[in-house]
C-alpha cells in the first residue's frame, strides 16, 4: 500500500513537472531545428483577454526570454477589450525599455485593441493589424487608477467637460497625457490618440493606417515579417534593423502558474471560490473532523486569494460580504420576524457588486452569479440554519434532562417515598403529598437517582 502511494506521488510529480517543462518552453525541436537553418526566430506571444497583472508579468518574461535567447523580435498577437490601468502601465513601460524590438499585431480579422489595447498598440515598436479589425474606446471609465480604462465614452466627455468633477478631470488628463507621450514617442498620431481618450474614438484597420496609427495592414503572420524586414526601429539605447523575413515563429507559452492565474482570475470564478471557501471553513467548523469540508474550504479560500491578488479588490465589498453572513447568522438567534434576513441579502448584494474597484463590466460578478448566491446564502441560513436551531431548543429525550415532563405511574405509595414505572423502568420517587398506588404523574424534577414527582 505505501509502495502504490509512493508511486502515484512520484507520477503526479513528474507529471507536473513535464507540465512546467513543456509550458515554460517557448518551441518545439522542429521549431529549434528550424531556427537552426535560418538563424532567426521571433517569440510569437497570445494576448486574447482583459489585460490584468499576469498579462503584464507574462509579457515582461516573453520580453526576458527574447533578450536571453537574442530573438529578432516579441510579436504580440492582440485581441483585448481592455484591461487595468496599472497593469497596461506596466507593460508599457517594458515595451519602451525593450532590448529587443516588439511588434503588437491586433490579430485576427474580428479582433479588436480596445481601451488598454489603444495603449499597447501605440507603444509598440511596429503596430500593425489585420484586415477586419479595428482600435479605439480608451476613455478611463475608472476613478483611482484601479480599474479599467475602457467601454465607450460617453459622448460629452470632453476634457473640458463643464460637469465633470475635479477627479475625473484628474483621471482624464494624467491618461490623455499618457497616450500622447506614448504617440509622439513612436511617431503616431497624437491627436487621433487624445481623442480616443478623451471622445471614445474607434476606428477600423483601414482608417488607422490611413491615419498614421498603425504602421501596415497584413493578412497574416508571416506576411507581416516579410513586410517588416528591413524596417528600422529605435530601441531604448540604440536603433537596430528588424531581420524577420524568413524567420522562425516560437511560441511562448504561459507557464503553469500564468495558466491557473488566468483561469481564476475572473470576478466571477474568485467570487465563487470565496463563498466555497466560506461555506467549507463555516462547515467545518459546525462539524468537527469533518474534514473534507474543511479541506475544500481551505483550497478555495487560498485559490480566490491567488486570484484576488490579480483582481482591483475593494475590501469595503468584502466587509459587506462578512457583514451579510454575521446577519445570517444572527437570524437563527434573534426573533427579528425576518430583517436580519433582509438586511443581510441587501449587505451580500452590495458587497459582491462593490467587489472589484471596477465600474466596468470586465472586471465585475455577473449579476447572474450575485443573485443565485445570494439566494442561496439566505435560504441555505434560513432553513438549514434554522432547523439546527430548532433542533437544538427541542426538549432532550435522553438523560436526566430527557425524563423531566414525562409521564409515570405509582408503582409503590409515595409517601413522601416511593416507586414509580418511567418509560418502563422503575424510580424512586419523592413527592411533597401522598400518592397511592396506579396514580398518573409527573416528573418535575431529578435529584441524583430520585425523583420529583406530583399529581397530574
Amino acid at each position: 500500500m505505501r509502495t502504490s502511494w509512493s508511486l502515484a506521488f512520484a507520477l503526479v510529480g513528474a507529471g507536473l513537472l513535464a507540465a512546467h517543462a513543456v509550458s515554460g518552453q517557448p518551441d518545439t525541436s522542429a521549431e529549434r531545428a528550424a531556427g537552426s537553418r535560418t538563424g532567426r526566430h521571433v517569440l510569437r506571444v497570445v494576448i486574447d483577454g482583459a489585460i490584468s497583472p499576469a498579462s503584464a508579468e507574462f509579457i515582461q518574461d516573453a520580453i526576458e526570454r527574447a533578450d536571453e535567447e537574442d530573438a529578432d523580435a516579441v510579436v504580440i498577437l492582440l485581441d483585448t477589450p481592455g484591461g487595468l490601468v496599472e497593469s497596461t502601465r506596466e507593460i508599457v513601460q517594458s515595451m519602451m525599455a525593450s532590448p529587443v524590438p516588439v511588434v503588437v499585431y491586433v490579430a485576427p480579422s474580428g479582433a479588436r485593441a480596445g481601451s488598454a489595447g489603444v495603449f499597447l498598440t501605440l507603444a509598440a515598436h511596429v503596430a500593425a493589424m489585420a484586415p477586419g479589425t479595428n482600435i479605439g474606446a480608451a476613455t478611463p471609465v475608472s476613478m483611482g487608477g484601479g480599474g479599467l480604462p475602457g467601454g465607450p465614452a460617453p459622448a460629452d466627455s470632453a476634457i473640458d467637460q463643464a460637469g465633470g468633477d475635479a477627479l475625473e478631470r484628474k483621471i482624464l488628463n494624467d491618461t490623455v497625457a499618457f497616450i500622447r507621450t506614448i504617440a509622439e514617442r513612436r511617431g503616431r498620431n497624437a491627436d487621433w490618440a487624445e481623442l480616443a481618450v478623451t471622445e471614445g474614438a474607434s476606428i477600423t484597420e483601414t482608417a488607422a493606417l490611413e491615419q498614421n496609427v498603425v504602421d501596415l495592414v497584413a493578412t497574416s503572420l508571416p506576411s507581416l515579417l516579410e513586410e517588416i524586414d528591413g524596417r528600422e526601429v529605435e530601441l531604448f539605447d540604440r536603433r537596430a534593423a528588424l531581420r524577420t523575413a524568413g524567420a522562425d515563429v516560437r511560441t511562448f507559452e504561459k507557464g503553469l502558474r500564468f495558466k491557473i492565474l488566468d483561469t481564476i482570475a475572473n470576478p466571477n470564478i474568485a467570487f465563487i471560490l470565496m463563498m466555497i471557501g466560506i461555506y467549507g471553513i463555516f462547515f467545518e467548523l459546525m462539524n468537527p473532523g469533518a474534514i473534507l469540508p474543511g479541506v475544500v474550504g481551505g483550497i478555495s479560500l487560498l485559490l480566490a486569494f491567488f486570484a484576488l491578488q490579480a483582481l482591483p479588490v475593494n475590501y469595503a465589498g468584502v466587509l459587506l460580504i462578512l457583514f451579510s453572513l454575521i446577519l445570517f447568522i444572527a437570524e437563527v438567534k434573534v426573533l427579528s420576524h425576518g430583517l436580519l434576513t433582509v438586511g443581510g441579502v441587501v449587505a451580500f448584494v452590495l458587497g459582491a457588486t462593490m467587489l472589484f474597484d471596477s465600474p466596468g463590466s470586465l472586471l465585475r460578478v455577473s449579476w447572474s452569479v450575485i443573485i443565485p448566491a445570494a439566494l442561496l446564502t439566505a435560504g441555505f441560513f434560513a432553513v438549514v440554519m434554522g432547523l439546527a436551531y430548532r433542533i437544538w431548543k427541542t426538549k432532550p429525550t435522553t438523560g436526566r434532562e430527557g425524563l423531566i415532563g414525562e409521564r409515570a405511574v405509582v408503582r409503590r405509595r409515595v409517601d413522601p417515598e416511593g416507586q414509580v414505572m418511567v418509560r418502563g423502568e422503575l424510580w424512586r420517587a419523592r413527592a411533597d403529598e401522598a400518592l397511592d398506588p396506579g396514580e398518573s404523574v409527573e416528573v418535575v424534577g431529578v435529584d441524583g437517582l430520585t425523583l420529583e414527582v406530583r399529581r397530574s
